[in-house]
């Protein structure tokens, strides 16, 4: 099994920043994939960005792209989602999620972070 904890989540001003930080632990080297995803309220969840276990690949929604980074630290077996600019319309809570290897979709999902951007 595959344990994903998220924090780093809170309130900040538009225009500021936040890092998002979810911790993995378990059976981490049976994993595809690792991401980030939303639900802002009102909305449906939203898919923020993504990477490969290996790292090598980003890629980004769009409205996250040229504000949001996606990273890792595999000592501190941590993913981290750097985002900046930090809009109003970014106010969701954010999930990590984990794709297991020969999964078509995310599967494995961490509690959520609530970031809340005021204007």
């Amino acid at each position: 099994q595959v344990q994903l904890v998220e924090s780093g989540g809170g309130v900040v001003q538009a225009g500021g920043s936040l890092r998002l930080s979810c911790a993995t632990s378990g059976r981490t080297f049976a994993l595809a994939a690792l991401g980030w995803y939303r639900v802002a309220p009102g909305k449906e969840r939203e898919w923020v960005a993504g990477m490969t276990q290996d790292g090598r690949t980003k890629k980004y929604s769009d409205s996250a792209k040229a504000r949001f980074t996606i990273s890792r630290d595999n000592a501190r077996n941590t993913m981290y989602l750097q985002m900046n600019s930090l809009k109003p319309e970014d106010t969701a809570v954010y999930y990590c999620a984990a794709k297991k290897l020969g999964a078509s979709e995310y599967d494995i999902w961490g509690q959520g972070t609530q970031v809340t951007v005021s204007s």
